[in-house]
């Protein structure tokens, strides 16, 4: 038996499912070189990871809420409810941490951000009438998984300042118009995948006012807000939300550890009753249905391995990622003072870098295509990889920039690694004359000037 392609859903001929796969592949032709590309996190944070302790914390947590130790036992290793079993630990950490108001009822327990994705497009999406705004460049997990799910998805042009608020009120007008309105936003106000970029306070408001004005749900990604430099923390979207606008993902993935696979997802949103008119519950309760079909339920096993984590940093989000966080901003600064001492402006004037104040990620621009072949280059002959922007735009637009990850790395592997980076743009960028029509790569803001 042997399937033709076309036999097969269509989405799995999207460019996007496939690179992760590429990065993946070129990293292991390459393992000498050193790796811009993984936004995974650091090796050195897994070591907090003491499997059989933190087991131990949390089924003494159950024994001290009443349960018998064998109640507990049973509870982690049945099934268990599609719902969760660690929702009042994170509706409290949420509360205590970031202010938001997360009634246990209304937090699902997820296999990772990515499946609080896709359970939310699939139960928003009932129709292909409506449209998902993304930021633009934009994570290619969001991406991946409505076309997943044949979803529309319209970009917004995204600056270092986050979303451009007057381009997304332009889009809810157009898809308006075209009778395909704007469902929901995808976004991520802290240090977003791939772009580094930050919302204001000043501009949640504002998207938050816009929301309510043009009818449409947020989804928000919080999952780089815990690096932000002590001081300048800014509240998620979710914690300022007095309309239900905002359905709230995170993950567990980089502030304990990704193998667990535990994510969560905030929805209280309000759900009618169809036949009294009636409130019926929370959009938790139809994420939780459609969970029960999709994975059945979250491993409760991992999940108690989170939940004692928190429990042994006082049930706080912010304590159990305090270490991690530090070590973040380090290799950031790290990142971005290498580049402003390698890399040479009067040999590369064309060359240009944005300076986010937290996250995993800093973008370049160059006066050339960074293509695939341009990385095997940088690979092959400088030992150096980084990622190709491309494919995290939806408009082809982002063909001429890079993004370099700084949390896999330590300060020495970084200083090396930009060393190299320098000398690859030098040879083989440097030399180049800049093509035409360069003026309509997007700017970004010359980060060492």
């Amino acid at each position: 038996m042997r399937l033709h392609p076309s036999s097969l859903h269509r989405s799995l001929r999207e460019p996007v499912l496939g690179s992760i796969g590429f990065l993946n592949e070129v990293m292991s032709r390459y393992p000498e070189a050193v790796s811009f590309a993984p936004g995974a996190p650091h090796p050195d944070t897994l070591g907090d990871a003491d499997i059989q302790r933190h087991l131990d914390r949390f089924a003494d947590h159950l024994v001290r809420g009443g349960r018998t130790p064998e109640q507990a036992r049973r509870l982690l290793v049945e099934y268990g409810p599609s719902r969760g079993i660690i929702n009042d630990l994170v509706g409290a950490a949420l509360r205590r941490d970031y202010g938001i108001d997360a009634d246990p009822r209304a937090v699902v327990v997820t296999v990772g951000a990515q499946e609080a994705m896709l359970l939310v497009l699939r139960a928003l999406f009932g129709t292909a009438e409506e449209a998902l705004a993304v930021a633009n460049p934009c994570f290619v997990g969001i991406v991946g998984a409505a076309r997943l799910l044949g979803v529309e998805v319209v970009p917004v042009d995204e600056s270092e300042y986050g979303i451009d608020l007057d381009g997304l009120e332009d889009t809810c007008a157009t898809a308006r118009a075209e009778g395909r309105p704007v469902r929901a936003l995808y976004v991520a106000p802290d240090f977003s995948n791939p772009g580094g970029a930050r919302l204001s306070l000043r501009c949640r408001h504002r998207l938050l006012d816009l929301a309510h004005r043009e009818d449409f749900l947020i989804i928000e990604d919080n999952a780089y807000g815990f690096t932000a430099t002590s001081g300048s923390e800014l509240p998620p979207l979710k914690a300022l939300d007095t309309r239900r606008r905002v359905i709230h993902i995170g993950t567990f993935a980089k502030i304990a550890f990704p193998g667990a696979r535990v994510g969560y997802v905030i929805a209280d949103q309000e759900v009618a009753s169809s036949a009294s008119g009636g409130v019926s519950g929370f959009l938790a309760d139809e994420l939780a249905a459609l969970k029960s079909v999709v994975t059945v339920n979250t491993s409760p096993l991992c999940q108690a391995v989170i939940g004692g984590m928190l429990l042994e940093h006082g049930g706080s989000v912010l304590e159990l990622s305090r270490r991690k966080s530090a070590l973040y901003q380090r290799n950031l600064t790290c990142l971005v003072d290498a580049l402003d001492r390698h890399i040479d402006a009067d040999l590369l004037p064309d060359v240009h870098w944005n300076r986010p104040r937290g996250g995993f990620f800093v973008r370049m621009r160059l006066p050339v295509p960074a293509d695939v072949a341009l990385l095997e280059t940088s690979a092959e002959t400088y030992g150096v990889l980084w990622t190709p922007m491309e494919q995290f735009y939806l408009d082809g637009t982002g063909d001429h920039q890079l993004r370099l990850s700084c949390s896999y790395l330590d300060p020495g592997q970084i200083e090396e690694g930009v060393r190299r980076l320098a000398l690859f743009l030098e040879r083989e960028v440097g030399t180049v004359p800049s093509p035409r029509g360069r003026s309509a790569v997007p700017e970004l803001p010359p980060g060492r000037r």
